[in-house]
């Protein structure tokens, strides 16, 4: 089936990357612009070692590549796939036998593979990067197994990249003369005139090799979130840091990182290629994506308008429509609350729109643990477009919404990831959405009648005159939390006239 056309029963989609390391077949629940992985498996088959001395596939990695993709080929519509995308990357377009391999696929596996050329490859990878980064605006740096992907991305636009031969694979031919395989890094991204005239810009690394690297910077910074996706590091740490790396041993790597061993090999050439990369684009920031090659291709069957969706918003629809309880909106949450917060930016209100989506997703957990089982969550769910800080932005706010202490030790670890003002103004958000769950019982269309505004040093609930809502020791209780959070007094006023101050 041909890559670009979409299937409009829009079912499960299945794609199957062939990489020069390693395959991996991912099945997605549906192409959308924040698709919910639901199956995911690896296999490392090495098709591309020994590629650059022979120029011929690894003929151990075919035998165990053709057995696996069998594997991944049933399971995939077993799980029901509507569509199945196979795509193979550097090894298979520069092999002298992989035509001869792609046609043993569709003999033995019964599917169509797309070969992709080294700008197809990059294009796709820098769309994974904007799917999980809408506003990535620098350089994307594809470090497969046997080749990079060098492209340039301007907010949303992809530029014309470069692909070098420098995966960690083809680097390894290289293993015993350090001064030779120097000279290879140096030679192939001197090539890539393009690079200065993105200094001072960020660098977006995707890819397995890279990734590992970031895992291990995470294990000796001792840092206390452990997801990839939009990861960061300023430019003069991870200068020191993978220059150090590029000259450890494997022996030495062992003893510093639980990164698996196959793995391992890879980061050595990996640290190498970066490190010369990172010194001539003299970037503001490393930042690492999880998203890549697989998530650009489902990113590139979406039509215009649907890519100018944002993932985080889309993201928390998603997840917000598997533990439906109430039949009030995250939407009409937001715009209740939205008189508490005048001064609002673009980021926050996107972010409170994002927890209010989210604002009843663990009503289902044990009451003495829904605050925590809230924060964890939240902390770790599955989207993207949104930064390591603003991840404990929302799961803060998710914390309070459920009537969890300020100092809970639970937030410890993570605190430092977002700013006391931060923390302040996510335990605010949460307050309010608890007082609007207790005050409409999730019912809709009760917020509307019950306006919240701000004036002077007060928090004033409007309530129609004959309307008992308000009442109720649980609500006024609540509603004095809102007061105290924002450092006003809690007022309600009914039918436009009397006022009931509480203490």
């Amino acid at each position: 089936m041909p890559v670009t056309d979409l299937d409009p029963a829009r079912g499960r989609i299945g794609v199957i990357d062939i990489g020069s390391n390693s395959l991996r077949l991912v099945v997605y629940d549906t192409a959308a612009r924040a698709p919910t992985p639901l199956f995911n498996e690896k296999a490392l088959c090495a098709l591309g070692r020994g590629l650059g001395s022979s120029g011929r596939l690894n003929p151990e990695g075919v035998a165990s590549a053709i057995v696996n993709l069998k594997r991944f080929v049933a399971i995939a519509y077993a799980i029901g796939v509507v569509r199945l995308d196979v795509i193979a990357t550097a090894a298979v377009r520069d092999a002298a036998d992989g035509a001869d391999f792609v046609a043993e696929i569709r003999r033995q596996c019964g599917v169509e593979v797309s070969v992709l050329d080294g700008p197809g490859e990059g294009r796709l990878s820098a769309l994974g990067v904007i799917a999980g980064i809408p506003d990535a605006d620098g350089v994307v740096g594809d470090l497969g197994g046997g080749s990079v992907e060098l492209v340039p991305v301007d907010r949303g636009l992809v530029g014309e990249g470069a692909t070098l031969p420098l995966g960690p694979l083809r680097l390894a031919e290289f293993g015993d003369s350090e001064k030779r395989l120097r000279e290879v890094i140096e030679d192939n991204i001197a090539s890539v005139g393009w690079l200065q005239r993105y200094r001072g810009r960020s660098f977006y690394l995707v890819g397995g090799s890279w990734r590992a690297l970031a895992r291990i910077h995470m294990e000796q910074m001792n840092y206390p979130l452990h997801i990839i996706q939009d990861y960061s590091v300023p430019r003069g740490e991870a200068e020191q840091f993978f220059r150090m790396l590029g000259r450890l041993s494997r022996k030495s790597l062992e003893k510093i990182s639980s990164i698996s061993k196959r793995r391992l090999e890879t980061v050595p050439y990996a640290s190498l290629v970066l490190s010369r990369i990172v010194e001539i684009l003299s970037p503001e920031r490393l930042v690492f994506s999880a998203y890549g090659l697989r998530e650009g291709h489902v990113y590139n069957l979406l039509s215009e308008s649907e890519r100018r969706g944002d993932p985080l918003i889309a993201g928390c629809i998603a997840l917000a429509r598997t533990r439906p309880r109430f039949g009030i909106t995250g939407e009409e949450l937001f715009t209740w609350m939205s008189p508490l917060f005048p001064q609002e930016d673009t980021r926050h209100l996107r972010l409170r729109m994002a927890i209010s989506l989210l604002s009843d997703t663990a009503w289902n957990e044990h009451p003495d643990y829904r605050a925590d089982e809230a924060f964890l969550r939240s902390l770790r769910m599955p989207v993207a477009g949104i930064d390591h800080g603003e991840r404990v932005f929302i799961a803060t706010a998710l914390h309070a919404r459920y009537g969890g202490p300020a100092e809970a030790e639970i937030k410890q670890a993570t605190r430092r990831l977002i700013s006391d003002l931060e923390h302040v103004e996510a335990r605010r958000i949460g307050i309010a959405l608890r007082f609007a769950y207790s005050l409409s019982g999730g019912a809709v269309g009760i917020l509307e009648q019950l306006r919240l505004g701000l004036m002077d040093d007060q928090i004033v609930l409007s309530v129609p005159e004959g309307c008992e809502l308000w009442s109720g020791e649980t609500v006024q209780r609540r509603f004095d939390a809102v007061g105290r959070a924002f450092e006003r007094r809690a007022v309600v006023q009914l039918n436009g006239a009397r006022r009931i101050a509480r203490a």
